[in-house]
């Protein structure tokens, strides 16, 4: 079989001899037309620490694919700074970016008919994104990770970006000066790479590399260090191996490797944003997959990691200690790990643990002992009841009280929360609920770092729930839950919560409950009126139509077909 599988319809023939001409031009020689075309898709920008550092990974993937004998041909996508748009209207473009980018990197190797692709991402939409694309098109593919940021330091304190957040709310109940606000912020962000802590990033980075898509190690590596660059360039040389041996990505997204995925994540104690992006991930290549299997997985995965941001070191801490190599290889040996999942090297998962340690490093505790987990089941939680019928997610790590019941407090957005809280009109036993910042009612479904950092700052985070059909940065930590669908642009069960009415949050029995009559809510209901679309043309107009709910992934595509 010959390596150029798809490329040879641009490459091959008298009729293609103007298709040549015009790759003449960017550097192809009479011998380069019968080599396999690999797309490396680069998101580099200076728009965000997370992606300043990857054009100088492109260009050694670049030359790995040419050592390697295949014709790389790099084109860029986009990205969207979470921590820069926080909070602000442009936030609403977060989760839509996910499905830009998974449209460009289709869009482009399709157009061009290229054999394989990888892409280099850093920011959190990057890489779900990605990976939609490629489990879509089912063409060879690996994914390269940009490389997490380095932790600034303050008064013997690690800092990430959260910590600026935090420290907002620490400033506003008067706790800190304005000082030492300063100084976290020159401080929290000393360089390249994605938020340092156990976030969106490197949850997903981690994810990817338990489902096989990327190479061993490379998703806590510093984007600052040699082996990351080295890593880069190893990946160009395995996807340019698994062209030849056609090993697609349907064989390597099984059921077997969500499920990996999960069990990583949850022992790590990843990001919430993991279950909406994995949900996507999974229709995109046909895997069956539901909330409820988040649920399953979570019953019998202990939190092994002690990472931010409920915990104390970040991911290039964790990297040093034996990385998630390390942390499967736990799970592995007891039993919690299809070892027989294949990966893009063309081993198994088995295969490439075979020489990590059954038991993490003595003297260190990043990776606690099997016997001494930081908590006995995964964090990440499922709740329903008649608040949320189709869903939601709770992340319960850093909880004290796992039951909270209280008086709603209502937003109709997030800006109007946030100032709710910085003016301390937020008690203790308050539950707050901010709606109509779902995938549709947002739309986009932004993330409420900046309310919940607040309610951490403020001293309130074991005292004080919210809940919300919008989602949480993969920084955030307390009594929260999002996701919550349907949401209320749909007129779903939170559209129709008033001020005062009791709510409880209980994490243990995955519930959560609206104290209102089923008389009082059809009521409700009855009298309710959508509202009209907040965009009526442009890209968040089209992403309000089309996307799905989020405990299906937030996917635009769904039904199509």
């Amino acid at each position: 079989m010959s390596d150029n599988l798809r490329s040879q319809v641009v490459t091959q023939g008298v009729q293609r001899s103007p298709n040549r001409a015009m790759l003449r031009a960017v550097g192809f020689g009479d011998a380069d037309f019968s080599k396999p075309i690999v797309g490396i898709s680069n998101s580099y920008s200076t728009i965000t620490p997370c992606n300043m550092g990857i054009n100088d990974l492109a260009k050694r993937a670049e030359a790995g694919v040419r050592n390697s004998g295949g014709m790389p041909q790099m084109f860029g996508t986009i990205t969207i700074s979470d921590g820069i748009s926080m909070g602000t209207e442009g936030m609403k473009y977060s989760l839509v970016s996910r499905e830009v980018i998974a449209d460009s990197i289709e869009t482009v190797c399709n157009g061009q008919s290229m054999d394989g692709v990888l892409a280099i991402g850093g920011c959190d939409k990057n890489m779900p994104g990605a990976m939609i694309a490629m489990a879509r098109m089912n063409i060879p593919a690996i994914f390269v990770y940009g490389g997490t940021i380095k932790p600034g330091h303050y008064n013997g304190k690690d800092l990430t970006v959260v910590s600026v957040f935090e420290a907002v709310g620490q400033y506003s109940a008067g706790k800190i000066d304005e000082t030492e606000l300063i100084e976290v912020e020159r401080l929290a962000c000393p360089g390249a790479g994605s938020c340092g802590g156990m976030y969106t990033a490197n949850t997903m980075s981690s994810a990817f590399e338990a489902m096989g898509m990327s190479l061993p190690y490379s998703s806590t590596m510093a984007a600052e260090d040699a082996e990351k660059a080295e890593s880069t360039e190893k990946s160009a040389f395995v996807l340019v191996e698994a062209i030849r041996n056609q090993l697609l990505p349907r064989q390597i997204l099984t059921r077997q490797a969500f499920e990996n995925a999960i069990a990583t994540i949850m022992a790590v104690g990843g990001s919430t944003n993991a279950v909406l992006h994995l949900l996507a991930i999974a229709y995109a290549i046909g895997v069956e997959l539901t909330l409820d299997d988040f649920e399953t997985i979570r019953a019998r995965v202990p939190v092994l990691c002690d990472l931010k941001p409920s915990g104390r070191y970040v991911a290039t801490d964790l990297h040093k200690v034996g990385g998630i190599p390390q942390v499967m290889k736990m799970l592995l040996v007891h039993g919690l790990l299809h070892g027989d999942a294949l990966t893009i090297t063309g081993q198994t998962i088995a295969e490439v643990l075979a020489d990590v340690p059954d038991t993490p490093p003595a003297n260190q505790d990043v990776i606690r002992p099997w016997e001494n987990p930081l908590y006995a089941e995964g964090h990440l939680a499922i709740l329903k009841g008649n608040l949320a019928t189709e869903g939601s997610v709770a992340k319960i790590t850093g909880v004290k009280t796992p039951k909270i019941s209280g008086p709603a407090r209502v937003f109709e957005s997030e800006e109007a929360c946030l100032a709710a809280i910085l003016a301390n009109q937020i008690k203790a036993g308050d539950i707050i609920v901010v709606r109509y910042e779902g995938p549709k009612g947002g739309p986009g479904m932004r993330e409420m770092l900046a309310p919940t950092s607040a309610i951490i700052g403020a001293g309130l985070g074991d005292s004080v729930g919210l809940i919300t059909d919008g989602r949480f940065s993969g920084g955030t930590y307390g009594m929260v839950v999002g996701h919550v669908a349907p949401e209320a642009a749909v007129g779903g069960a939170i559209a129709l919560v008033q001020e005062g009415d009791t709510i409880t949050i209980d994490a243990r029995s995955r519930a959560l409950h609206l104290h209102v009559s089923d008389e009082e809510l059809a009521q409700r209901r009855a009298s309710w009126k959508p509202r009209p679309p907040r965009y009526t043309t442009g890209v968040l107009a089209k992403y309000a139509k089309l996307v799905s709910s989020s405990s299906l992934g937030a996917v635009t595509d769904l039904g199509l077909g």
